[in-house]
C-alpha cells in the first residue's frame, strides 16, 4: 500500500445545522444532517483536492455510526481505522447561526465520545510514520486514552516534516485553560507545524499578541507557525520568512468550518511544496469558500473553485 498523503486524528460526528438563519436554537424547526468534526472535516476538505486520505476516529454502533461510514467512504475518505465503540452513541452537536460572527455551539458527547477511545494499541504507526502529512488535533490531547496515543503517533513519527498540531481548542472539553495549556505544550515539542486562531495560540503560549504567540512556537523547535487572525487575514511565520496574508472579504453565513476548509488546504498547499504566501492565500480562501455557506463538509471545495475565488480576489484588488 502506497502511504497516504493526509491521515487526521480525531474527532468525528454527525453536524445538525438549523435551516433556519438567525433563529434561536429552541425556535428551529428544520436541521441539515451533514459529516462533522475537526479531524474529519479537515480529511474531506483534503479529499476535495485530489490527495489520498485516510481518519482515525470512532463512532457508535448505531445509525448515525453507520450514516458518517459511508459518508466518509462517499468523500473519498479511508475509513479503515475509524473504529467501533459499541458503548458510547455517535457524537451529535447542534449550532445557532447568526451572521457574520455568533455561530454557538452544542456538542452532545458524553459520557464521551468514541474518539476519545482512540487507544496506542489500535495505531498502524507504520502509515502514520509514512504519511504526507500527519494531521492532529487539540482536543485529541484533552482525554485518555486519545491523549496517550496521540503522544504516541507523534514519537512514533520523530518529527518528520508535516507533522501538524491544530490547537483546536474548545473550552467544553477541558477542565480549565491551564490544563489545555499544559497538554499543548507537552505535545508541541513533538510536531513540525501547529495552527490556530489567536486565542487558541495564546492558551498554548500565555501570548496574546500574535507576533509574539508565532515566536513562541517556534521556540517549541516548530518549523511553522499559523496564526489564523479572523479578520484581520492570516499570520504565517517561520524562522526565516514572516507572511501575512490579508483577509477574504465574503458575504459570512456560518463560520463553523471555515478553519477545517483552511486546513485541508493547508495540506495540500504544504504537500505540494508552494512558497508560504501561495500557500496561504490558498487556505485562506477555501476558509472563506465555506464560511459562505452553511454546511461544513458538503461544501469544502475543490482545488478550481478555490484558485477561481485566489483569482477574483487578485482581479478586485
Amino acid at each position: 500500500m502506497s502511504p497516504f498523503d493526509v491521515v487526521a486524528v480525531g474527532r468525528l460526528g454527525v453536524d445538525l445545522y438549523p435551516e433556519q438563519i438567525g433563529v434561536p436554537l429552541a425556535a428551529v424547526r428544520t436541521f441539515a444532517k451533514s459529516l462533522g468534526g475537526t479531524a474529519a472535516n479537515v480529511a474531506v476538505a483534503a479529499a476535495r483536492h485530489g490527495r489520498r486520505v485516510a481518519l482515525v476516529s470512532g463512532t457508535g454502533a448505531d445509525p448515525f455510526g453507520e450514516y458518517l461510514h459511508q459518508e466518509l467512504r462517499g468523500y473519498g475518505v479511508d475509513d479503515r481505522w475509524v473504529a467501533t465503540v459499541p458503548d458510547l452513541p455517535t457524537p451529535v452537536t447542534f449550532c445557532e447561526i447568526f451572521p457574520p460572527d455568533r455561530f454557538p455551539i452544542y456538542f452532545y458527547r458524553y459520557p464521551t465520545a468514541p474518539d476519545l477511545r482512540i487507544d496506542p494499541a489500535g495505531l498502524d504507526l507504520d502509515a502514520l510514520r509514512q504519511a504526507g502529512v500527519l494531521w492532529l488535533t487539540g482536543t485529541g490531547l484533552s482525554a485518555e486514552p486519545s491523549r496517550s496515543a496521540h503522544l504516541a503517533a507523534l514519537r512514533a513519527r520523530e518529527r518528520a516534516p508535516l507533522t501538524i498540531l491544530d490547537l483546536d481548542y474548545r473550552a467544553q472539553f477541558w477542565p480549565d485553560e491551564a490544563a489545555a495549556g499544559e497538554a499543548f505544550r507537552a505535545a508541541l515539542p513533538l510536531v513540525t507545524v501547529a495552527v490556530g486562531n489567536a486565542e487558541e495560540c495564546a492558551v498554548a503560549t500565555g501570548e496574546h499578541d500574535p507576533e509574539r504567540a508565532a515566536a513562541a512556537l517556534l521556540a517549541q523547535g516548530l518549523e511553522l507557525a499559523v496564526v489564523k487572525l479572523g479578520g484581520e487575514g492570516v499570520l504565517g511565520v517561520t524562522a526565516t520568512e514572516t507572511v501575512r496574508v490579508p483577509p477574504v472579504r465574503v458575504e459570512v453565513v456560518n463560520g463553523l468550518g471555515a478553519g477545517d476548509a483552511f486546513g485541508g488546504a493547508l495540506c495540500h498547499g504544504l504537500l505540494a511544496g508552494w512558497p508560504l504566501a501561495r500557500v496561504l492565500s490558498f487556505a485562506n480562501a477555501a476558509g472563506a469558500h465555506v464560511a459562505a455557506r452553511l454546511a461544513c463538509a458538503p461544501d469544502m471545495p475543490t482545488s478550481q473553485e478555490v484558485e477561481e475565488l485566489v483569482t477574483a480576489m487578485s482581479d478586485d484588488a
